[in-house]
């Protein structure tokens, strides 16, 4: 089988420590972002790595991995990547995009004689850093397997969740429990903030018990020290909530959660809180002024 050659397209703040990842284990050929510089800044930093175009990284790789912001990205790059790919190319999608993106793109790459492999993350800025992300992935069986060096190189778990779109269908039900979460938190730790309870003494004792959440030990400290640029962007959850509520449309399943989150972050964004992570939801859990 072909060594295999990775690119990274998407250096944000999950991209950039998973493409540092790839470069560790010796994978990474190229690297790819929308603001060319910060694409020279990660090679001048690594060696061996080339900064590229989307348009040429398929010269230098034939594993590319995605971390993008919205689906119309997805699209463009894999249609540019195809464009120019030698046959076997695949392309790996770590964004957070509707399902029948994630089967278009993939249509685009195996019109090209490649293929394609939606491929969600969850885990947060920490678990790219660390290495420790969840990878929900979409695509044949043998493709996911001939890409698992490039997603065990960030990840501590890889699952396979069926054909090309059931990737993105998991991440759709992870973020509902994201959100659902993190109402629960942020509306629990603003009553304990108005009864006086010390915060040193509440988040252990709530941890330890059957309250006990990753947002709850991750967050629960910053979001009552009002520190909201730890993680997840709250626009970013929107944005994704935007593509739950269509799936749960056509699924006729509830939306309680989804909607009174996706109005929540709605009036966050108007106030110009979008860039905060989505702990931030407790500013309108506290009593209003």
């Amino acid at each position: 089988m072909q060594a295999i050659r990775a690119g990274f397209v998407g250096l944000g703040a999950m991209g950039w420590s998973m493409a540092a990842h790839l470069h560790q284990r010796g994978l990474l050929a190229a690297v790819a972002n929308r603001s060319r510089d910060k694409a020279e800044r990660f090679a001048a930093g690594h060696a061996g790595v080339v900064a590229a175009g989307v348009d040429t990284i398929a010269q230098n790789c034939n594993v590319i991995a995605l971390c993008v912001s919205a689906d119309a990205d997805v699209l463009g790059v894999s249609r540019a990547i195809a464009a120019n790919a030698a046959p076997g190319t695949v392309v790996v999608d770590h964004s957070t995009v509707s399902s029948t993106t994630a089967r278009a793109a993939a249509e685009l790459l195996r019109a090209a004689a490649g293929d394609f492999v939606d491929a969600p993350v969850s885990g947060g800025v920490e678990g790219a850093k660390n290495g420790k992300l969840s990878v929900m992935a979409g695509g044949d069986v043998a493709t996911v397997e001939r890409v698992r060096p490039v997603l065990d190189a960030y990840a501590a778990r890889v699952t396979h969740m069926g054909p090309v779109g059931a990737g993105q269908n998991t991440k759709a039900v992870n973020q509902v429990l994201i959100a659902g979460i993190a109402q629960a938190v942020t509306e629990g730790l603003a009553l304990g903030e108005a009864l006086g309870l010390d915060p040193a003494a509440l988040l252990p004792t709530l941890g330890a018990g059957a309250a006990g959440n990753w947002f709850l030990e991750k967050r629960g400290a910053t979001m009552l020290a009002n520190q909201f640029s730890v993680g997840f962007k709250l626009g970013l959850l929107h944005k994704d909530l935007g593509i739950v509520r269509e799936l749960a449309l056509a699924a006729g399943t509830d939306r309680s959660v989804i909607e009174k989150s996706l109005a929540d972050y709605a009036e966050l964004m108007a106030r110009g809180h979008a860039d905060e992570d989505i702990s931030a939801l407790i500013r309108l859990k506290r009593p209003q002024v």
